[in-house]
């Protein structure tokens, strides 16, 4: 089933779109509201103008540079959007208890409460990976990496294992596939032989990791064929890629997970293997 443009999804673009031309501090809040959707739906004014490092007047400014005539006016399609992906009433109710108590909750403690909101959290990651990834994103990637002379995989620190798990997957199918992992410090050798029918997979999320944008831009200028799965739109890498994949992880209390990511990663590999040759 085809994924429609929401009110929502065109609001991003736009925001996307006219980042460029945004003064500072409205490049701030964009790209926190780019990256922090859910919490826009239901955070007040305030919270989210101390989260930006901006004052309040500033959230409405920029509301109203996009029409709005104020930022909770602009924070209605946040909220609509999320309630409308959201698979249960039983989870929409969560979600509006959640909001209501959010200044009397504690954090998990005991190990069942721990898997009990990691489960919750990565299920609803999950569904907003479905939400927001255009089947013509997926085509385009498989085609691009069923072309490939040599695929690049560069994924560091919390990136590490989806890049390790894309390239075993990628090897498993005959791929001639190479993990960027500056094995005692040798980047600029591991990246030397990067040609125009390559393919470049660079995986990083904020703060982003300097050899992927290094890699990624040495792509560029050699005519390489980049795809990016990072975590903004606004994401460095988002500027040099063919395809950009955004995936928003789960996180709880400062841990932040890996399973859309991965689930991504499971997905472009074994899409490669059942039509290998784009027939």
């Amino acid at each position: 089933m085809a994924n429609h443009p929401t009110q929502l999804s065109i609001l991003q673009e736009e925001i996307r779109t006219r980042y460029d031309s945004l003064s500072k501090r409205l490049k701030q809040v964009a790209r926190y509201i780019l990256d922090n959707s859910n919490s826009v739906a239901f955070d007040t004014v305030a919270s989210i103008a101390q989260n930006v490092d901006v004052p309040p007047s500033t959230l409405i400014r920029f509301a109203s540079a996009f029409g709005f005539s104020g930022f909770n006016e602009m924070k209605q399609v946040f909220r609509q959007h999320l309630m409308e992906e959201t698979a249960s009433y039983t989870e929409r109710a969560r979600l509006y208890r959640q909001t209501a108590s959010e200044d009397k909750a504690t954090a998990p403690e005991q190990p069942a409460e721990i898997l009990n909101i990691f489960s919750l959290v990565n299920a609803q990651a999950l569904q907003q990976l479905v939400n927001q990834t255009r089947p013509e994103q997926l085509d385009q990637a498989v085609a691009l990496l069923q072309q490939a002379e040599n695929i690049y995989v560069i994924g560091l620190r919390r990136s590490f294992s989806v890049a390790n798990y894309m390239t075993y997957a990628l090897r498993h199918l005959e791929r001639r596939t190479f993990l960027i992992d500056g094995l005692g410090g040798m980047f600029s050798e591991q990246l030397s032989m990067i040609g125009p029918l390559d393919v470049v997979i660079a995986i990083s999320y904020s703060p982003y990791s300097q050899e992927a944008l290094e890699l990624i831009e040495l792509g560029a200028r050699r005519g390489a064929k980049q795809i990016a799965i990072t975590d903004s739109l606004v994401s460095p890498l988002a500027a040099f890629s063919d395809i950009c994949f955004v995936v928003r992880e789960a996180q709880v209390d400062g841990f932040r997970s890996q399973v859309a990511s991965m689930c991504l990663a499971q997905t472009l590999a074994l899409s490669l293997a059942l039509d290998p040759t784009g027939s």
